[in-house]
């Protein structure tokens, strides 16, 4: 799943590509202006961020530069109004990493988002095991017992991320904050909801295990 934050200070435009980038299976926040947008990307793991040049309160320009020097590891495809030779290059001398020029064209928005997205990826194992399941993030299969189970890309990526977890205990806030976006609350039980339609998947002996009052793991 690639997570996206949309730095766009026209909010009807920021909802339009936040709504298309969701039915493309990426978890999708947005920003408004500079100074939320820099404080969302300093605290929550974005792959990339869509980040327009003119906002108000920070200049696009500044929160590229401000992210860079931090060491934040987000791609950012900066898009401008303009289409100027000088300011395609002065944003890539900033840091972004690609760049469009509005109008967007979705479809090409999407593909360079998936673009960046394998660039940021961290080196993937080969294969993650627990017992007789075996999970290929590459491939992003899963089987069990040698037989395959269909999962949807959000249960998919919630499997991934307790298998990485290596038996550690992930609670319900910290699975929210990975895997969702803002529009799920705290007190959704979207986390929950899709954890037990995970485990009918995986069927018996049950393979994720629930500590009362602090979260779930795969010992």
């Amino acid at each position: 799943m690639i997570r996206v934050l949309v730095v766009e200070d026209e909010p009807q435009l920021a909802a339009a590509l936040a709504r298309w980038l969701r039915r493309q299976a990426m978890t999708v926040d947005v920003a408004n202006d500079g100074g939320v947008a820099l404080a969302k990307a300093r605290t929550v793991p974005y792959d990339v961020i869509v980040l327009d040049r003119h906002l108000p309160v920070l200049h696009g320009d500044e929160v590229c530069r401000r992210l860079v020097a931090g060491g934040s590891e987000a791609r950012i495809l900066m898009l401008t109004a303009a289409d100027s030779t000088d300011e395609l290059v002065d944003g890539l001398d900033l840091g972004a990493d690609d760049y469009l020029v509005k109008p967007v064209v979705l479809a090409e928005l999407g593909a360079r988002l998936r673009a960046l997205a394998r660039r940021s990826a961290s080196p993937a194992l080969p294969v993650l095991e627990s017992g007789d399941l075996e999970l290929d993030p590459a491939g992003r299969s899963v089987t069990r017992a040698g037989h395959p189970v269909k999962l949807t890309p959000r249960e998919f990526d919630l499997l991934e991320t307790l298998l990485r977890a290596g038996g550690r205990v992930l609670s319900t806030d910290v699975l929210r904050r990975r895997l969702w976006d803002e529009r799920v609350e705290p007190f959704d039980n979207t986390v929950r909801v899709t954890l037990g339609r995970l485990r009918r998947k995986l069927g018996d002996p049950p393979l994720i295990e629930t500590v009362t009052g602090s979260g779930y793991r795969i010992p």
